[in-house]
């Protein structure tokens, strides 16, 4: 595997150009049962009182009973949460964030996808440095401040295959009065400590299994994908630089693994099968530790209009009656369009990616080998066939475009820089892709 992302040469003006990536992690627990660890890891980082967020459908199912449990057993006092919203509003986290004020705990867990997480990570960071949540939203939605001391301790418990909030350091916020998703980025967000565990994906419906699937695939692939982290300007102080550094060469580690994961297993998990379902939940948390150093870009910076202009798609395979695009769907819609224009860039890459994610050789010059992959797992997993299938047709796509212009923090990351006529086309071209 090769990587661009090499120092610069003496004479190359150092002084112009970042020579440093950082890459950092939660520290995680992955296997059959880790989630009864939850009291002991909690205690462990000096709990006493947790603020316990966690998704209505995991608690009426069960599915959070081993780590309540565990906290229980711990002598742990819990102020229980379960008002989260799928792709959670300002105002759903708000009520998180009103509960965890008025809670006084001095400890929060989240037990649940990455709605959950996302939502506790707010709830903690407001509830450390007070403020308003559009005071952190990143920048030009939001004002971009920064949290200036690390926050209260954090355990994430995912119950999906996909997020991987529980290793980065993004927290993401749907804003329907402005017709867009964004969110929060800091390295402070990152949870103190994980509990992977597959069991707690086994009652998880089909369609959420592939939707968070495809999100892990295209965090993974658009992490490897993105511009080298030498060709960024250098900071001019360390709090300067980006949590979304671009591609280096132990993110890309994590991403391939990733990516071959994704491949083998995503299918299979999909039909039920529970090591495979095992196996995504672990390549959800190797592409969270990918992207949250490098960085995603032009999917996911598509993905946030596409989820928040208009709230009319639902999909048949997720419970409840709520209106909204599934995260991994909205991303994946648009890859094969995205990768075909940034192919150019770096096209040994885009064909390491496809080979990563099939298993296959391709010739060095094969462009379509990428796309042509992701439509074919999308239509494996039962993925909606474009944006048209998710309510959008030809007049849509100039506020879809507008809106992806937003999502500056991701298009910086891209290796190829599109305007606005590019992502126009990509939005075109993703309309129907099959």
């Amino acid at each position: 595997m090769t990587h661009p992302a090499l120092p610069a040469a003496p004479g190359d003006a150092p002084e112009a150009h970042e020579r440093l990536f950082t890459i950092e992690a939660t520290p995680v627990k992955f296997g059959p049962g880790a989630a009864l660890d939850a009291g002991w890891e909690l205690k462990r980082l000096g709990a006493r009182h947790v603020f316990v967020v966690v998704d209505p459908a995991v608690l009426a199912l069960g599915v959070a009973g081993p780590a309540l449990a565990s906290l229980d057993a711990a002598g742990l006092q819990v102020t229980l949460f379960s008002d989260v919203e799928t792709e959670p509003s300002i105002a759903a986290v708000e009520r998180a964030v009103q509960a965890a004020r008025a809670a006084g705990a001095d400890s929060f867990a989240a037990i649940g996808g990455g709605s959950a997480i996302d939502t506790a990570k707010v709830a903690n960071l407001l509830c450390t440095h007070g403020g308003q949540i559009m005071d952190y939203v990143n920048p030009p939605v939001g004002a971009g401040r920064r949290p200036p001391s690390p926050l209260r301790p954090f355990l994430a418990v995912p119950t999906t295959a996909g997020s991987g909030s529980e290793a980065t350091t993004v927290a993401i916020l749907d804003l329907p009065e402005l017709h867009i998703k964004t969110g929060i980025s800091h390295r402070l967000l990152r949870p103190s400590q994980a509990l992977v565990d597959p069991e707690l994906s086994r009652s998880a419906p089909p369609a959420v299994i592939a939707a968070a699937g495809l999100d892990v695939v295209c965090h993974a692939a658009e992490s490897f994908l993105s511009r080298p982290y030498t060709s960024r300007p250098r900071p001019a102080t360390p709090d300067e630089r980006p949590p979304y550094q671009g591609s280096n060469p132990v993110a890309d580690l994590w991403s391939a693994q990733a990516l071959r994961y994704g491949g083998q297993f995503l299918r299979r998990a999909v039909q039920g099968d529970t090591e495979a379902r095992g196996f995504m939940m672990l390549s959800a948390t190797m592409a969270g530790v990918g992207f949250g150093s490098a960085g995603v870009h032009i999917p996911h910076a598509c993905a946030y209009p596409i989820a928040g202009l208009r709230h009319t798609y639902r999909d048949p395979g997720y419970p409840g009656e709520k209106r909204f695009v599934p995260h991994g769907f909205s991303v994946i819609v648009t890859s094969a369009a995205a990768f075909r224009f940034t192919f150019d860039a770096a096209p040994e890459r885009h064909v390491q990616a496809a080979s990563f994610l099939t298993g296959r050789t391709y010739a060095p010059d094969d462009r379509e080998a990428l796309p042509q992959a992701l439509l074919d797992l999308m239509r494996d997993v039962g993925a909606p066939s474009g944006v048209a299938a998710l309510g959008y047709g030809e007049a849509d796509i100039p506020a879809l475009t507008d809106g992806a212009l937003q999502q500056q923090r991701l298009l910086a990351v891209a290796p190829r820089s599109p305007s606005r006529e590019d992502l126009g086309r990509i939005f075109r071209e993703s309309l129907h892709n099959w």
